[in-house]
């Protein structure tokens, strides 16, 4: 396996790390940050409500009965590869209620070949060891996806010959069941930080996969920025991935106003589960989808995901350079 090689800055948790011999871009950081809007090579409105619209319709306009015959036609499949979170987490006390929180709110989305959803990916991951796992991961730029950090770097998995960054992974951009409307690419070239990679902290658990090709230019991307505390937990915020407690391959979404911040994190009852690991938490603004976190971790009343600070900024910034 390639060794490890570090680029300066930031220093701490944030110092990033690549498992190709080159060395990573350098990081410039800065004080402030202006956003990294997104780009849809043909736009697609976007909704002022913060929500998207999906289908025509908002989540607020979705009828209790309209929901339920989506899901009675759509049924949990858990004979599908598990979850790359449990790698290195192991699995859920419970993965009927892991992250869906009371009712199941998710809708899904058909129309994957336009924008957004065509620049969310269907992950299919292969370990060091040779196992496969599913994730989620997103374009914010031509050849770059952000991503959980433990898609691409497995820590503590307690399995011989699985920890550490794993071998390849196959992007399936707005992948709709066993439709692939962008093909696929195959990278085994990947970014993290030495907060996940040295330490298996949650609080840096982010990660970035670089595609030998340019199809986020065919996909378009999310744009990213740092934002207050007090903006975001005034915000929407949106969720789009690929769960592994639906049918193979197919993208669900779901939306609900933040719960909380603090310095390392985002917290929301936004239902996800299990293969969502690495999605987008983004808001809209301005007609743009701006992340604000990486979705890495379900929980009891709230999941929670990375939050874009000004080093992670930085780092994405490189990243997509």
């Amino acid at each position: 396996m390639p060794t490890t090689r570090k680029t300066p800055k930031p220093t701490g948790g944030d110092e990033p790390v690549t498992n190709q011999l080159e060395e990573a871009a350098a990081v410039t950081t800065k004080k402030t940050q202006p956003p990294s809007e997104g780009v849809d090579p043909k736009t697609q409105p976007a909704t002022s409500s913060g929500i998207e619209s999906v289908d025509g319709f908002t989540l607020q306009e979705v009828t209790q009965e309209s929901m339920a015959e989506s899901f009675m036609a759509t049924a949990a499949d858990f004979t599908v590869l598990r979850d790359i979170g449990e790698a290195s987490f192991g699995p859920p006390p419970d993965e009927t209620v892991e992250t869906v929180h009371g009712p199941d709110n998710r809708i899904q989305i058909t129309s994957t070949s336009i924008y957004p959803w065509r620049a969310i990916a269907s992950l299919l991951i292969t370990a060091a060891d040779n196992s496969m796992w599913i994730g989620t991961g997103w374009f914010i730029g031509p050849h770059t996806l952000m991503t959980a950090g433990h898609v691409v770097f497995i820590k503590n998995s307690g399995v011989p010959g699985r920890d550490g960054w794993v071998k390849k992974i196959q992007v399936m951009p707005g992948r709709n069941g066993g439709t692939l409307p962008y093909g696929s690419v195959t990278s085994s070239n990947f970014r993290s930080v030495t907060g996940w990679t040295g330490s298996g902290d949650e609080n840096f658990d982010y990660g970035a996969i670089i595609l030998p090709t340019k199809l986020g230019s065919t996909t378009g991307w999310f744009g990213f920025g740092v934002y207050s505390d007090a903006d975001l937990t005034s915000a929407v915020g949106n969720i789009s991935g690929y769960p592994g407690d639906k049918p193979s391959g197919t993208q669900w979404y779901d939306a609900r106003k933040i719960a909380s911040v603090n310095s390392r994190k985002v917290f929301y009852d936004i239902d996800t589960a299990g293969g969502q690991s690495g999605s987008a938490v983004y808001r809209i603004v301005g007609g743009n989808r701006m992340a604000v976190a990486i979705h890495a971790y379900g929980g009891a009343t709230t999941n929670s995901g990375t939050r874009i600070s000004l080093d992670v900024y930085n780092n994405m910034v490189a990243w997509k350079a």
